[in-house]
């Protein structure tokens, strides 16, 4: 085989990117734009040792999962990897891929593994978008997302993941650019103003919150954009997000208030949450709500149990499980992360929920050993990376009842539960969750079991 050969492959799986994956010849080629079951003509593009690249050149037999994509910029857009494949295959994907790593990467013969928790409507459950803003080649104003492995915006104001409401404000702020020569970033040169336009809006409460980030301190005319936004439904804050850094870092940290409130309410089942710009809060709020139920499930508090959140954010999850604990502790490596979970816990008058600052392998073993703090129920919800092996291995030496752990990436967590069923642990269920329809990203919850000695 050579670089340009048209080879003829069956597509048999997606890589954690989205590519098609199939066999020709004994290697393993990366197609885009395929999806599983299609029977694809492509030229390669790229050989390695033991697999290679092809582009797609013709769809011989479509999969019989094959759809039309609704989004007339998915192909080109980084966001939606599977927006051509059927909504009921990507659940089967998904669930298949959790499955598929926990058998490969944790060693587990037969994963005691729950049906996965679909959505009802895989669009328009975004409550955050992030448009940067930029020119295109014939000198318009545009914003967009970036297209996949590049910084070349695919102009799209309409994202279907995203909320309705996306497209009328980046009409206004596009409008306010133009009639007052405000020209955006350009990351080449470090000129510029406008770099993004992030949206958030509360899917309970309806508040809807506008944060230009800007590469100044101040935005012309400010006044008379606020005014154009303040006529939508639903708007409670408008901000300004000052970034001068030359960096692929979207937010800077310093915020001004243009107009209303610094900050946007939004509920969770019977939590409310107080978001800043800055503030992580999960995007899917519909989905996080049935996640978060499964893990209050699997955790079976009673209201006399002492719980460790790792990882905790702004207190989502520890704020969930405060309903039903004794006491919760949060750990969290972010400062401002922790401040927005201690005024949450007031916001609902949680008096059983303490939160520390510092890295979970740094704080948990402190607690533990100096203070003697112990656990019935240890809850996890790290990074794509996992968990530190030290963080897993005072997570031992705690010995609590049950471990949940909250997962959005299924190979670091396979590897995860593979240490810790070697410790006295064992898997008792496991239970994918969709958070992102059409992509290839799924949430997993999972519940550990100390074995009795």
């Amino acid at each position: 085989m050579r670089k340009d050969d048209l080879i003829t492959v069956t597509i048999e799986d997606l890589s954690s990117e989205g590519l098609g994956v199939g066999h020709y010849d004994g290697m393993a080629f990366f197609i885009k734009d395929t999806v599983i079951g299609d029977v694809a003509e492509a030229k390669i593009m790229k050989l390695k040792k033991t697999y290679g690249y092809a582009r797609l050149t013709r769809l011989i037999t479509p999969s019989p999962d094959r759809i039309a994509a609704r989004c007339p910029v998915a192909r080109q857009c980084g966001g939606c990897q599977i927006q051509a494949m059927s909504y009921p295959a990507q659940l089967r994907f998904k669930e298949a891929k959790v499955r598929n790593n926990l058998v490969r990467i944790g060693k587990f013969e037969h994963p005691p593994m729950e049906p996965i928790i679909g959505m009802e409507e895989p669009f328009r459950y975004r409550n955050k978008a992030q448009f940067p803003v930029g020119m295109s080649k014939d000198g318009r104003i545009i914003a967009g997302f970036y297209a996949g492995r590049t910084h070349a915006i695919i102009e799209c104001e309409d994202c279907l993941l995203g909320v309705e409401e996306n497209r009328v404000i980046l009409d206004l702020v596009l409008e306010h650019m133009k009639e007052y020569h405000i020209r955006p970033y350009e990351e080449l040169t470090g000129k510029g103003l406008v770099r993004h336009v992030m949206i958030r809006k509360g899917f309970a409460t309806g508040a809807v919150m506008v944060c230009l980030i800007v590469n100044g301190d101040s935005l012309p005319h400010a006044d008379a954009l606020v005014e154009r936004l303040r006529t939508i439904r639903g708007m409670a804050s408008i901000t300004l997000n000052i970034n001068r850094e030359q960096t692929n870092v979207i937010m800077g940290r310093e915020i001004k208030l243009l107009w209303g409130q610094p900050y946007i309410e939004d509920t969770i089942g019977n939590v409310r949450f107080r978001i800043s710009p800055l503030s992580f809060y999960q995007v899917n709020p519909l989905q996080t709500e049935k996640l978060y139920n499964k893990a209050l499930e699997y955790a079976g508090l009673t209201g006399e149990e002492t719980v460790w959140d790792l990882y905790c954010g702004i207190g989502t999850i520890s704020l969930f499980l405060a309903q039903r604990a004794k006491q919760v502790y949060g750990v969290e490596i972010v400062p401002a992360a922790i401040e927005d979970a201690k005024a949450n816990a007031a916001l609902n008058g949680m008096t059983n929920a303490k939160f520390f600052v510092g890295k979970a392998e740094e704080v948990l073993p402190e607690k533990y050993e100096k203070e003697g703090i112990t656990a019935d129920v240890i809850v996890v919800d790290p990074p794509r990376k996992g968990c530190e092996e030290s963080v897993l291995a005072t997570m031992i030496q705690m010995a609590p009842k049950r471990i949940v752990y909250v997962s959005c990436d299924s190979a670091t967590l396979a590897r995860d539960l593979k240490y810790l069923c070697h410790h006295d642990y064992e898997l008792t269920c496991c239970c994918p969750t969709d958070m992102f329809g059409n992509s290839v990203h799924v949430e997993t919850v999972c519940l550990l079991s100390r074995k009795d000695k």
